[in-house]
């Protein structure tokens, strides 16, 4: 184990924030806080809200509405643009909200809502906020090197990923991009923490500003070697190639469903994330009894939905490994026989064909 001032490890860390860089196709700033992604997404809401400021936060799904859960408790007045959990935060909504509050100085938006397999347009969002003058805070912990991500060129002025989604790295860090916007709101926010492991502050002015020599708190050296190594992986297949193999996962895995005869969580097909295909349970099955059969029974680990909905979806996740190769119709197989064992009418054969089909078919080898 580096000391992490050695300077091979602070030469590793310096590296390490230019990888992350490229994966997000920012100039922007990055700072690799020493904590998983919710670590990054509460010292983002902590860095730019301050009592009674109006902030607009768009939910889709359990983890927006967490994020405004934070935003209330630092002092907003929060605007909540809510749909149901199967369905996306279209454009027109946004446009309404800022027509209605136009002292609005914020907007959050979750990319990739993990827990009930759907996307927000954030390319589309992003820009209307802008054109509002509002500063963006965007949680894409998911949807890094699964779809397309452009900050610079959507507005995003904040945005919080985890290297343990897409890229299978370690959790322990909350890789976050910051504008030169964001950074001048941060500094007249005196609500902003300073002297804190929450400040992104003390990292900007240790850090980033202070040469890149001293860091305000010590990094978990195992995590960056990790993390790094992820960052590599994904760099050496190339991000659009990296995110190509995310959306042929996806689109495998989404027909196998319908052809199996079962039906997706999101109302559109459209509207699904390429990191996890989201399944309604099919009446008279019991998720969790389901999800412990194909792992006690097949070797597959399966997730069911988070919070309201844990028991109304499987989830199929195609994140890094489990992208590649054929593992997405392992996925789909082990799901639908373990279906078939608890008494309910899928064409397994079918869902695996379908399957099988999109991959032959994609651009890139899988």
């Amino acid at each position: 184990m580096l000391y992490d001032y050695d300077p091979v490890f602070l030469e590793r860390f310096r590296s390490l924030e230019t990888k992350v860089a490229a994966l997000f196709q920012t100039s922007n700033d990055i700072v690799l806080m020493q904590g998983e992604a919710v670590l990054g997404l509460e010292a983002a809401a902590r860095a730019v809200t301050r009592p009674g400021i109006t902030a607009i936060n768009c939910v889709s799904g359990v983890y927006g509405k967490w994020f405004g859960l934070w935003l209330a408790e630092y002092g907003a007045h929060v605007i909540e643009v809510e749909v149901p959990y199967d369905a996306q935060v279209e454009p027109e909504m946004v446009e309404r909200a800022f027509a209605a509050h136009p002292e609005t100085e914020l907007l959050a938006v979750v990319h990739s809502e993990t827990p009930s397999g759907t996307m927000n347009p954030v390319s589309e969002i992003g820009p209307i906020a802008k054109r509002n003058g509002a500063l963006v805070i965007a949680d894409v912990v998911s949807s890094l090197g699964c779809d397309a991500l452009r900050p610079d060129d959507w507005g995003l002025d904040i945005c919080v990923a985890g290297p343990q989604k897409c890229l299978a790295g370690p959790p322990g860090m909350s890789l976050v991009s910051v504008s030169d916007e964001a950074w001048t709101r941060i500094r007249a926010n005196p609500a902003a923490p300073r002297g804190s492991f929450l400040s992104l502050l003390d990292w900007k002015d240790t850090w980033i500003d202070g040469g890149r020599t001293s860091f305000p708190y010590t990094p978990s050296v195992a995590d960056v070697n990790g993390v790094s190594a992820a960052c590599d992986e994904a760099l050496e297949m190339g991000i659009d190639g990296f995110v190509a193999l995310h959306t042929a996962a996806g689109r495998a895995c989404r027909a196998g469903v319908h052809a199996m005869g079962l039906e997706l969580w999101a109302r559109s097909e459209e509207i699904c994330t390429n990191c996890v295909t989201a399944v309604r349970t099919p009446d008279g099955v019991d998720t969790l009894a389901l999800l412990a059969h194909v792992r006690e029974r097949y070797g597959v680990m399966l997730s069911p939905g988070y919070g309201e909905i844990k028991q109304k979806l499987v989830r199929l996740g195609h994140m890094g490994p489990a992208a590649r190769s054929l593992n997405p119709v392992v996925a789909l197989a082990a799901f639908g026989r373990g279906l078939a064992d608890l008494g309910a009418r899928v064409d397994i054969g079918a869902g695996v064909d379908a399957a099988l089909e999109v991959l032959s078919q994609a651009k890139a080898p899988v």
